[in-house]
């Protein structure tokens, strides 16, 4: 788990609990005691079970929780992935929190499972971008490995990826190579964002490790594969849904980044069931 989490948790409890849980507190006296269950309603490709166990007991330790699934699993509707039980306000007061994440991550999960499976065969593979949820990165790109992708970099320190506004700052793609490449890393890899085929044969003759294709068309893409000549690693993003990737997944291309798997993954289904009170 990141070591940011119990931040992030801590956060969203205080989103949802700085006056307490009014209902729960009028209905249960403190001695009262419940059990439930988590379960998939849909089938998806889960992720976040142990941040969701970890809300429990940040809302109270009493809870005590029993994983039934692991992150990365693929389940059908009515699997239960989660059984928690202890006292009833608390459990109550951590459901939507525990929900929240769970839902969260595990739609991320399933979507980029959609576009791993769309590909297969290929050799092509498919990996996220930095379009995720502020503060929840670390967790988003751990769901995204969970559906069987790829990470790209994390953060903007990781590696040189010179895009069109570098470019435009610059002057030229020839430029910007030479600057990023004196000043970076020997072990830095130097990607070049381009739009025409004509600015991946300049990338190539700068130099680029890396020519990222931005909204090109299959025809253009195998256009610009054939300039860059296996000179350079190959990827491509921008415009690519579900229904178009295979398209894109084409000789001569690695990798096919997609802002989608985080920025647009739906929350998927899973609710939490309360079975009855405790003795």
């Amino acid at each position: 788990m990141h070591p940011r989490t119990d931040h992030l948790i801590d956060l969203a409890l205080d989103e949802d609990l700085a006056l307490g849980d009014l209902t729960s507190r009028a209905i249960f006296p403190a001695n009262h005691r419940s059990r439930g269950f988590i379960a998939a309603k849909d089938e998806v490709t889960v992720c976040g079970v142990e941040v969701a166990a970890r809300v429990f007991a940040r809302v109270d330790p009493r809870l005590r929780v029993r994983l039934l699934a692991k992150d990365g699993d693929r389940v059908r509707p009515g699997r239960v992935v989660l059984r928690v039980a202890g006292p009833t306000g608390s459990l109550l007061a951590a459901e939507r929190t525990a929900l929240n994440f769970l839902q969260r991550l595990s739609g991320v999960a399933t979507q980029t499972r959609r576009f791993v499976a769309a590909v297969a065969g290929t050799g092509v593979r498919i990996a996220d971008t930095r379009k995720t949820t502020p503060g929840l990165r670390a967790l988003e790109k751990c769901a995204v490995r969970c559906g069987g992708g790829h990470n790209h970099r994390s953060t903007l320190g990781e590696h040189v990826l010179i895009k069109d506004n570098h470019l435009a700052a610059a002057g030229s793609i020839a430029r910007a190579v030479a600057r990023a490449r004196a000043a970076a890393p020997h072990l830095a890899r130097i990607a070049v964002e381009v739009t025409t085929v004509a600015e991946a044969a300049a990338a190539c003759r700068a130099g680029a490790d890396v020519v990222l294709l931005d909204n090109f068309t299959p025809a253009r893409v195998r256009a610009a594969v054939k300039s860059i000549g296996g000179r350079a690693l190959v990827e491509v993003s921008g415009g690519v849904t579900l229904a178009t990737v295979r398209d894109f997944a084409l000789p001569g291309v690695s990798v096919i980044s997609i802002g989608a798997l985080t920025h647009s993954a739906p929350a998927v289904d899973l609710s939490l069931t309360v079975e009855g009170p405790t003795r």
